[in-house]
């Protein structure tokens, strides 16, 4: 019996015949429209969550360079004219300028050292086999986990102990202390996904552990060391809790202690317009660190997953 290619005709009501091959193209076009409904939902979202974040950085904005009647009277409407004035008064008479400085100085200090110390331990713990390894790998993982306001009481005490309260090394040494479990957490994970031929080739040449550390293997690290410097940034520039409590003096304050000084101040002198220019000076350099690196940021994320 011979066949044929031709595909058999199915009858319609009309009279004509439809072929069998055609009829599941109607499939693909009912997917099709259904990405495109999740297409226009989830951008739909993307497009209100950002709303929802950039409107109030803006409107904070906005109004820095209000005078205080105008905050009352038109909340959302623009300036009528730029009032610097707002963050010369914050930036003098608030004494802006101190807590900023301070701020540069431990915050720069303790990511300097976070970064440096982090590396190294986590370098030891991805690369090494020893004894103790793991049971060090996990004490790391348990201080991601330690609430710190369980251990403000004992380092207040450990702190004065030392001579170390009300000083700028002091809250330095605290924000290391604070950053390392995740710094080695989020760096470990990374050094794992180097290769080892490089190292090896390395002590093949003669280098030292050391050498081979700071010249080869630290600059391949390069995206993860600026995707936990980033976070640890925003971490300790936020930072409240800690120097509250281990820096009560009032010359050695840091931003965010000022920013709380300076809104009860404020609060009873009426000046709201300086209030939200040093709101917004606090927030422009997480912004702009944010922006300058987001893509070294998301590198180092995604690192491990690519490699």
């Amino acid at each position: 019996m011979k066949t044929t290619d031709t595909a058999a005709s199915v009858p319609a009501e009309s009279g004509a015949s439809v072929s069998k091959v055609d009829m599941p193209s109607a499939a693909p076009a009912k997917e099709k429209k259904e990405g495109n409904v999740l297409n226009v939902f989830s951008r739909g979202m993307l497009v209100l969550w950002a709303f929802m974040v950039v409107m109030p950085l803006l409107w904070a904005v906005m109004t820095s360079f209000k005078d205080d009647s105008s905050i009352f009277s038109s909340p959302w409407a623009l300036p009528d004219k730029l009032h610097f004035d707002n963050w010369a008064r914050a930036w003098t008479d608030a004494n802006m300028s101190d807590y900023f400085l301070n701020t540069i100085l431990v915050v720069g200090g303790s990511l300097i050292g976070t970064l440096v110390l982090g590396s190294m331990a986590a370098y030891v713990l991805a690369r090494f086999d020893f004894p103790g390894n793991r049971f060090i790998y996990f004490l790391f993982i348990g201080g991601m986990s330690f609430p710190i306001m369980l251990a403000l009481v004992p380092l207040f005490y450990v702190v004065n102990n030392m001579g170390l309260l009300n000083t700028i090394h002091g809250l330095i040494l605290v924000y290391i202390a604070y950053s390392l479990p995740f710094t080695v957490f989020f760096l470990t994970a990374f050094f794992r996904t180097l290769p080892t031929s490089v190292a090896e080739a390395a002590f093949v040449d003669g280098a030292s552990h050391s050498r081979t550390f700071f010249q080869i293997m630290l600059p391949m690290a390069k995206p993860g060391l600026i995707s936990v410097g980033i976070f640890n940034f925003l971490g300790q520039w936020n930072q409240y809790m800690l120097p509250t409590v281990l820096n009560t003096d009032p010359d050695k304050r840091v931003l965010t202690q000022g920013l709380v000084q300076l809104a009860a101040s404020q609060g009873y002198k009426g000046d709201w317009s300086g209030l939200f220019a040093g709101l917004v000076m606090a927030m422009l350099p997480v912004l702009a660190a944010y922006i300058i690196f987001q893509r070294q940021v998301v590198q180092g994320l995604t690192a491990g997953a690519l490699k």
